[in-house]
């Protein structure tokens, strides 16, 4: 199995701040292979924060206190969180940790300084993949055992019926390669179902990951499994 460290791999990264001088972030994060989206108020962190791998958090939000949409999103998930401000005083720092933040970056920063912090946040909230059983097969926030049969999606179990697994154990062993219909029919269903069966598991697969992203059918031939590339509303 190929070694991907947790500093390697592409993150989608959610900005929230109202002040608008993120554009450098805006930039340079996707340089490193990061996949940026942004948004201005603690309400909207809130509701997209399920979907990203990291939040980077200005606390001087529109609508709410971000050290408050901070507990907030820690009461639900173990999303990993840093505070970027323009707040330099140690009681902020300790507010901002107190209230779930994983790191305190305080304004004026570098690009590097904050690729440093990013990849240490990451490092111990995403232990490395060679400790996992050889079963594992990861696809972006997908992760699938083939032993135990399950699947999660950012860390939250996603339940399929035996033939939808056996449809998204296949397409993931090769993410973003098309699969023909009919090897499908040949792996999936022994060649004893219609390609019209294939189509209706997509569409159950597609609509439990949350995406029609997920899944992409390539007209003609069958359908590849690809990484969502957005973090959306």
């Amino acid at each position: 199995m190929t070694h991907i460290s947790a500093l390697e791999r592409s993150w989608r990264i959610l900005i929230a701040t109202s002040t608008g001088d993120c554009g450098g972030l805006i930039q340079e994060l996707p340089r490193y292979g990061h996949q940026v989206a942004t948004v201005d108020t603690g309400r909207m962190a809130m509701k997209l924060s399920d979907r990203a791998d990291l939040l980077l958090l200005d606390p001087d939000l529109t609508d709410f206190d971000g050290f408050a949409v901070c507990r907030s999103i820690r009461e639900r998930h173990a999303l990993p969180i840093i505070v970027i401000t323009d707040r330099t005083s140690e009681l902020d720092c300790v507010l901002g940790l107190r209230s779930g933040a994983d790191d305190y970056l305080t304004r004026p920063f570098g690009i590097r300084e904050l690729m440093a912090r990013i990849e240490s946040v990451m490092r111990r909230a995403c232990p490395d993949p060679l400790v996992e059983a050889p079963s594992v097969t990861r696809c972006g926030s997908l992760r699938i055992d083939d032993m135990a049969r399950e699947v999660t999606l950012y860390g939250r179990p996603i339940v399929l019926t035996r033939k939808e697994f056996d449809l998204l154990s296949l397409l993931s062993r090769r993410p973003g390669v098309v699969v023909p219909r009919q090897q499908i029919l040949s792996e999936v269903w022994d060649g004893s179902w219609s390609q019209h069966t294939v189509d209706t598991h997509v569409s159950s697969l597609r609509a439990k990951l949350g995406s029609s992203d997920w899944i992409v059918a390539v007209r003609g031939i069958g359908f590849k499994l690809m990484p969502s590339a957005e973090i959306s509303a």
